[in-house]
């Protein structure tokens, strides 16, 4: 079923795409924002989001409403723009194997003369394109007026919540790793990554199709439990994966003194060398692999990562258990369930 509604969502993108340019007339604005954009948001990508929309739309439908896929393109254009914010604050060269878009930029500018700007700032109003741009795809639907209006708060919501969280998580990269809870840690998860990707697609898709408050609150709280056990799944990915595999550099997270739960739990487990080998590498302006090998060993070592690979099968049973209580259709409910199972699992 997933690859059924993946490949929906794949040919209606560049559809929607070229309607946007079409009423908008962005190439006579700039075609060189129109390209970068459109060649950003078609590169792959696993369209967690939009189909976790669609399925919670589904699951409480009689049937598709028209313009449905269309909407939910709303929930990765969403997720571009974040994309595209993240990886300037994060300083990332890479995005899905491919270079980021400020990097595109930088490298664009580069050929001119006299740029008082740079690819970063092109970028920033890119993304924040591509967020309008997912407004006006959200309202597409033919559906209840009520009803999509109530949705589309969830999706602003969505936006409010990733934002904030992103501004947290900022500040407590400037906290000492002594000093940070696992309950600000799951804070951060919540608001930065499992409301976006997990909760809101999930209850919005659900609100759309006229569920009631309390079956969109459980796959909202089902998509909180999904959204923490993904995050940490990326988190061991960010560590103990490859630079190609997860298309971005394993540095990444240790460069920006993230604090992950799989980081905060080898310190909390750690003796006093470990404890200082942390910090140490924390505040590093320049990291390195040694460093992170380091680290790994430390992750290891500590049982750090079993712990965190435990407190991924806690949250998915947590999350199975709020599936099997919902009213969805049951056909949705076990596609729910097998594709949170296929998607930590990867």
């Amino acid at each position: 079923m997933f690859s059924k509604i993946k490949n929906k969502l794949e040919k209606e993108l560049p559809r929607f795409l070229a309607d946007i340019n079409k009423q908008y007339g962005l190439t006579k604005i700039s075609p060189l924002l129109f390209r970068r954009i459109r060649e950003f948001a078609l590169r792959d990508g696993k369209r967690i989001r939009p189909a976790l929309f669609v399925i919670g739309y589904l699951g409480f439908a009689k049937k598709p409403a028209p313009r449905l896929y269309t909407s939910a393109l709303a929930l990765e254009l969403l997720h571009d723009f974040m994309l595209v914010h993240d990886d300037i604050i994060d300083k990332s060269a890479t995005r899905r194997g491919r270079p980021s878009l400020h990097v595109i930029l930088d490298n664009y500018l580069a050929g001119l003369k006299g740029v008082r700007f740079s690819g970063q700032d092109l970028a920033i109003v890119a993304g924040d394109v591509m967020y309008a741009i997912g407004i006006h795809a959200f309202l597409q639907v033919k559906e209840n007026q009520a009803r999509k209006e109530a949705a589309l708060k969830k999706f602003i919501e969505a936006a409010i919540y990733t934002g904030s969280g992103e501004f947290i998580e900022l500040l407590a990269g400037l906290k000492d790793i002594a000093d940070i809870s696992k309950d600000e840690i799951y804070r951060i998860y919540d608001y930065k990554t499992a409301c976006y990707s997990f909760a809101s697609p999930l209850s919005s898709g659900a609100i759309l199709a006229g569920a009631s408050g309390k079956e969109a609150e459980k796959l909202f709280d089902c998509g909180i439990y999904l959204g923490r056990a993904f995050q940490i799944k990326d988190d061991i990915l960010g560590t103990f994966g490859n630079d190609k595999k997860i298309g971005k550099s394993t540095l990444t997270d240790l460069k920006e003194s993230k604090k992950t739960i799989i980081l905060w739990q080898a310190f909390q487990r750690g003796g006093h060398k470990e404890k200082t080998l942390i910090k140490r590498v924390l505040a590093k302006k320049k990291v390195g692999m040694k460093d992170l090998r380091q680290i790994r060993e430390i992750m290891i070592g500590t049982g750090a990562l079993d712990y965190a690979e435990q407190e991924i099968s806690f949250l998915i049973n947590k999350a199975a258990g709020i599936i099997a209580s919902s009213s969805m259709k049951k056909q949705y409910r076990l596609w729910l369930r097998q594709y949170s199972n296929k998607l930590l699992e990867a």
